[in-house]
């Protein structure tokens, strides 16, 4: 990425040679060049400066590239970003320190007096985010947006108005936009209304009728979705299994499912989202009971989980990254978990049923059988002989 003050060298993380997408974008290089060729200057950012949903750090290194050094804090909520953005510190020849990395659940700054926000897809998590940021900027803080013109909607600058303050919007520049948003001073922005919680259906087993916890941003947050209703009435009511792993878990439901089912069983809770582990916490602790236990891992699939000690995997994968579609992601997941695996060991999957994955999982276990199916989804049940 070539920047006012020099070529980046970039990459998404984990990275992939076949992958052709890029770690950055025209949102991106847009904000990047307005903070040099502001018309009143290059903006200043000596204060304390923080990115919001930089999505694989060019944003954070590009800023601590600078000169004189900025240390920005990025705040996150992608594991997978996080990473990125130390393996590209180090890649440019940054320091680990050179960025201060925050996930979205953690205290924001008690000041800010630079907020840069790259607009995610998902408007609830922009709404929570700008709810925990507000009580910390102040009437002089310099809140800019990014994203593609896709991205950016009206829906997107009331919300900066609402939380924040005036907003106005720039024009398009190579299919982009910016948000300038200028923060008043105890303007009536009202309650953050995440977390937010609803009660699951009465036909998907030992968990009907429970309360499900989700924090913005999350998959199906407003309503259980159709392809996990169909894994929770397809999963047996006891499972016998001693470690299960819910893998990308969102808001925990499906392992949850899986510790009523077996009391006795050790359940992990993983995803790259610290929204999601969250989510899963809380609709855990909401109902498993007094002395249950779990473990919540932010990680990228089951990389770096110890090989063979895992009975039974569960898995609803996504197949989109932020704006592109791939099955990378799911095939991490596949190839992750057949190692994760003791022999006996079951992976689950529900999944679109276009997506084919029965194939891949021949491919990997040698071995596919269809639990259950409806015109939509698909639940698979691989073994590892």
């Amino acid at each position: 990425m070539t920047t006012a003050r020099g070529d980046l060298d970039l990459a998404r993380f984990p990275e992939d040679p076949r992958d052709p997408l890029r770690a950055w974008d025209a949102a991106d290089a847009y904000l990047l060049r307005h903070l040099d060729e502001h018309e009143g200057g290059p903006v200043d950012l000596s204060g304390s400066l923080v990115v919001l949903g930089d999505r694989w750090g060019a944003l954070a290194t590009a800023l601590a590239a600078q000169r004189p050094v900025h240390r920005p804090v990025q705040i996150s909520d992608s594991f997978l970003g996080q990473q990125a953005t130390r393996a590209n510190l180090e890649r440019n020849g940054l320091g680990a320190d050179a960025v201060r990395l925050r996930t979205t659940r953690d205290a924001p700054p008690d000041r800010i007096d630079v907020l840069l926000v790259r607009v995610p897809k998902s408007l609830a998590l922009l709404e929570d985010q700008l709810h925990r940021l507000a009580p910390h900027v102040h009437e002089g803080t310099v809140v800019v947006g990014a994203g593609m013109v896709t991205e950016i909607h009206t829906s997107t600058l009331k919300l900066f108005e609402r939380v924040l303050g005036p907003t106005r919007t720039s024009l398009a520049v190579r299919k982009a936009r910016l948000i300038f948003c200028s923060p008043a001073s105890g303007a009536p922005r009202g309650e953050n209304p995440w977390p937010r919680s609803y009660a699951l259906p009465a036909d998907v087993g030992v968990v009907s009728g429970l309360t499900v916890v989700n924090h913005a941003g999350v998959f199906s947050a407003e309503r259980l979705d159709a392809g996990t209703r169909l894994l929770l009435r397809s999963l047996p009511t006891r499972t016998g299994a001693e470690h299960v792993v819910d893998l990308g878990c969102g808001n925990g439901v499906i392992g949850l499912a899986a510790a009523l089912s077996n009391r006795e069983a050790e359940v992990t809770f993983i995803d790259e989202s610290y929204q999601a582990l969250a989510s899963a916490e809380a609709t855990f602790r909401a109902n498993a009971g007094a002395g249950a236990a779990a473990r919540f891992v932010a990680a990228d699939g089951l990389s770096g989980f110890p090989p063979g000690t895992a009975d039974l995997v569960l898995n609803n994968p996504p197949f989109h990254t932020h704006r592109g579609r791939t099955d990378a992601t799911a095939w991490r997941m596949f190839n992750g978990s057949r190692a994760a695996l003791r022999r006996g060991g079951e992976l689950w999957v529900v999944g679109n049923r276009h997506l084919g994955y029965h194939v891949k999982l021949r491919r990997l276990f040698g071995n596919c059988e269809v639990v259950a199916s409806d015109p939509k989804f698909v639940v698979l049940r691989a073994v590892k002989r």
